[in-house]
C-alpha cells in the first residue's frame, strides 16, 4: 500500500475512533483507548490507527517514517537506521510516550530518561499500530503524559495454515526481509514471524565519508487458545539482536554498538458467560546495550510486570474495569551499580452509555513507588454525535513522568528528583461526506511541571524551573475524486516552549499532501509532499547545522502480479533534499527501493 493510501486509510479510522455507533461503526475495536478493547465510536481520545498494508516494507523502510505521517508526529534522529531516534507526539520528546509490544512494556530502564528507540523499529514484526495521544497515565502509568503507541506483532488472519513474505533491496546496499508463517482455528492462533534489516548506510556525520552500517535479526512468536470454553490462556515472546556503526564526532568515525533485546509475555483470560471477566498476566522485558570503546560501555535494563483485572459488561449503559499491577525495574551500567524500584498501581474506568448519540468514561489510577510515594491521575472524555455525519470530542487528563534509574543514580543522577506532572485538554470535531471523504480538526493543549532535564552547571539532572506547554491543531482528510483517485492531506501547528523559550527540533508547521490513483485494475501510483518548517536546532548543534525548513517528495509504484503477490518501486526523498533532523547529524539523500510481497 503507497503512501497516499496510507493517509487516508490512518485518517478513516481515525475518524472512526470517534464517531457515532449508527453513522460511524466501521466494525473497529481499539485496544489502546480503554482498560478494555472497545468499539472505535466509543473512543474518545485521539487515535490514529495504522493496519497492517500501511507497515509493509512496500510502504517505508523504516516504520518511523510511516508514524511520521499522522497527524501530531515528528521525530529527529542521529542518522539512519538504527541510530538514537526521538519521535515526539504533539511537540514532546519520546521519554513521555509509553511503547507497547502486545502488551510488553518496551521502554528502556537503563536509558538517560526511560524511553525506547524508534530507530532500531524496521517494521518487519508488527503487523498493526494504535497512536493514541494525549495524558494517558490514568490507564498506562508513568512516560504516558504525551501518548501511547500500542504495537501488536503478525498473527494469521485466515483460517487453516497461511504465511507471508515480503523481501525488499535498495540504496545503500539494503535488504529488508521478513517471512511470517501461522495457523488459525475455531479455538485459536499461532504466528511465528523472522525479520532481518541490513544495510551499508550512509556516514552519520557530516565531517566523515566512510558508510555506517546496521544490521538486525528479530524473531516474534504470539499463540492464543481457547483452553476451555470459558478459558483462554495466550503468549508473546520476541528477540532482536542488532549491531550499529557509530560516527563518535567529526573525527573520530570509528566506534559500534550492539544491542540484545528480550520479551516475553503470558496471560490467561476467563469468561464464564456473566458479565464479568479477569485478566491475568506477567511480562519480562530485558535489554543489554554495549559500547566496548565508549564513555559508559555498557548499559542493562530489565523490567518485570504482573497485571490482573476485572471487567463488568452486562449488556447495558454501563461497562467498567478495575485492576491492579506491580512493576520491578532494573537498571545497572558501567557508570553505577545496579539499582531497582518497584511500583504498585490500582487503577479503575467506567464508561457510561448515556444515549445513542453520547458517551462519558471516567478512569482514575494510583501508582504507590519505593523511591518517590504516591501519584494519582485521572481522565475524563466524552463523545457526542451532534448529527448522524458530525461527531464532537472532549478528553482531560492528567499525568506523570517517574525519574528514570539514571537520573537518581548515574554519576549524574539526583537521587531526590520528583516525578514530573501534567495536565492535558483536547477538543475535536469530525465531519463526513460519505464514505471515502471527511475532514477533522483537534485542538490539544498539554502542560507540564517540574520538568526534568540535564543541567550543565552542577553536571547532574534537575528539576527545570517553569512550566513546559505544548498545544496547537491537527487537521487531516481525505476525499475520494472517484473509484481511482484518492486525495489525502494531513497538517499539524505546534508550539512548544519553557517560558517562552521554543522547544528543540519540533517542527511548528509539518504539511503531508498525497495522491493514489488506479492506473489500471493492477497497477497503482503514488506521489506524496511533506512540508516541515519553523524548526529550531539544538543549542549543542554545530554552527554549518541543516536543521531547518525542508520538503520531501516521495514517489511509488505497485504492481498486483496474482491477487496475492505485488511488485513495488519506491523513491524517497526524490528531489534528493539535503537537510538534518538533528543538527550534525545526517539524513538519507534520494533513495530508490524495490521489492516483493506476497502471501499464501
Amino acid at each position: 500500500m503507497t503512501h497516499a493510501r496510507i493517509l487516508c486509510t490512518t485518517a478513516l479510522c481515525a475518524l472512526a475512533s470517534t464517531a457515532h455507533a449508527q453513522a460511524y461503526d466501521l466494525g473497529t475495536l481499539v485496544l489502546s483507548g480503554s482498560l478494555s478493547p472497545v468499539p472505535a465510536e466509543q473512543t474518545a481520545s485521539t487515535v490514529e490507527i495504522i493496519e497492517e498494508d500501511a507497515l509493509s516494507v512496500a510502504a517505508d523502510t523504516p516504520l518511523l517514517q510511516t508514524l511520521s505521517r499522522q497527524p501530531g508526529l515528528s521525530y529527529s534522529s542521529n542518522g539512519g537506521l538504527g541510530t538514537t531516534t526521538n519521535l515526539r507526539v504533539r511537540g514532546l520528546d519520546v521519554r513521555y510516550t509509553a511503547v507497547r509490544f502486545d502488551g510488553i512494556d518496551m521502554s528502556d530502564p537503563s536509558s538517560a530518561q526511560t524511553s525506547f528507540n524508534f530507530g532500531r523499529l524496521s517494521g518487519t514484526a508488527v503487523s498493526r499500530v494504535e497512536v493514541l495521544k494525549g495524558a494517558q497515565s490514568a490507564l498506562y502509568g508513568s512516560e504516558a503524559i504525551g501518548g501511547v503507541i500500542n504495537l501488536e506483532s503478525w498473527k494469521p488472519t485466515r483460517d487453516g495454515a497461511s504465511a507471508e513474505v515480503a523481501l525488499e533491496a535498495g540504496s545503500y546496499e539494503t535488504f529488508i526481509g521478513s517471512a511470517s508463517t501461522g495457523y488459525k482455528s475455531a479455538r485459536g492462533e499461532i504466528g511465528l514471524t523472522f525479520g532481518r534489516t541490513a544495510t551499508e548506510g550512509f556516514s552519520t556525520r557530516p565531517g566523515n565519508d566512510e558508510d555506517d552500517g546496521f544490521w538486525q535479526d528479530e524473531v516474534v512468536a504470539s499463540a492464543r487458545y481457547d483452553a476451555t470454553e470459558a478459558v483462554e490462556v495466550g503468549f508473546t515472546a520476541f528477540w532482536r539482536d542488532s549491531e550499529l556503526d557509530i560516527d563518535r564526532s567529526n573525527t573520530n568515525p570509528d566506534g559500534q554498538n550492539f544491542t540484545i533485546e528480550r520479551g516475553a509475555r503470558v496471560f490467561a483470560e476467563g469468561n464464564n458467560g456473566g458479565p464479568l471477566t479477569a485478566l491475568l498476566a506477567f511480562s519480562r522485558y530485558s535489554i543489554e546495550r554495549d559500547d566496548p570503546t565508549g564513555f559508559t560501555t555498557f548499559f542493562d535494563g530489565m523490567r518485570d510486570e504482573a497485571e490482573f483485572k476485572l471487567g463488568y459488561d452486562a449488556g447495558g449503559a454501563i461497562t467498567a474495569d478495575f485492576g491492579l499491577t506491580g512493576t520491578v525495574e532494573t537498571a545497572e551500567t558501567s557508570g553505577f551499580d545496579e539499582e531497582d524500584e518497584v511500583n504498585s498501581a490500582a487503577f479503575g474506568e467506567v464508561r457510561w452509555q448515556m444515549n445513542d448519540a453520547a458517551t462519558l468514561s471516567f478512569a482514575l489510577r494510583h501508582d504507590d513507588n519505593s523511591d518517590f510515594g504516591g501519584q494519582t491521575t485521572g481522565r475524563l472524555a466524552m463523545t457526542y454525535g451532534i448529527a448522524p455525519d458530525l461527531i464532537l470530542r472532549a478528553v482531560a487528563g492528567t499525568g506523570y513522568r517517574a525519574p528514570s534509574l539514571f537520573e537518581r543514580y548515574s554519576s549524574y543522577g539526583n537521587p531526590d528528583l520528583d516525578p514530573e506532572n501534567s495536565r492535558t485538554a483536547e477538543i475535536g470535531i469530525e465531519k463526513r461526506y460519505g464514505q471515502d471523504t471527511f475532514v477533522k480538526a483537534t485542538l490539544f493543549y498539554t502542560e507540564i511541571d517540574d520538568r526534568i532535564d540535564y543541567d550543565f552547571g552542577t553536571s547532574t539532572y534537575n528539576q527545570v524551573s517553569g512550566t513546559t506547554v505544548s498545544e496547537g491543531l491537527e487537521l487531516s482528510g481525505a476525499y475520494a475524486l472517484n473509484d481511482a483517485v484518492t486525495f489525502a492531506g494531513a497538517y499539524t501547528y505546534t508550539n512548544a516552549e519553557t517560558d517562552g523559550v521554543a522547544a528543540q527540533r519540533v517542527p511548528r508547521y509539518d504539511l503531508v499532501l498525497g495522491v493514489e490513483a488506479d492506473l489500471s485494475p493492477r497497477l497503482r501510483g503514488s506521489a506524496e509532499v511533506q512540508r516541515l518548517a519553523d524548526i529550531e536546532a539544538s543549542e549543542f548543534a554545530p554552527a554549518d547545522h541543516k536543521v531547518g525548513d525542508y520538503t520531501l517528495v516521495n514517489l511509488g509504484l505497485s504492481y498486483d502480479v496474482m491477487d496475492d503477490s505485488e511488485l513495488y518501486i519506491r523513491v524517497e526523498n526524490a528531489l534528493d533534499e539535503d537537510y538534518e533532523t538533528a543538527g550534525g547529524y545526517n539524513t538519507s539523500g534520494r533513495a530508490v527501493y524495490v521489492g516483493i510481497k506476497t502471501s499464501f
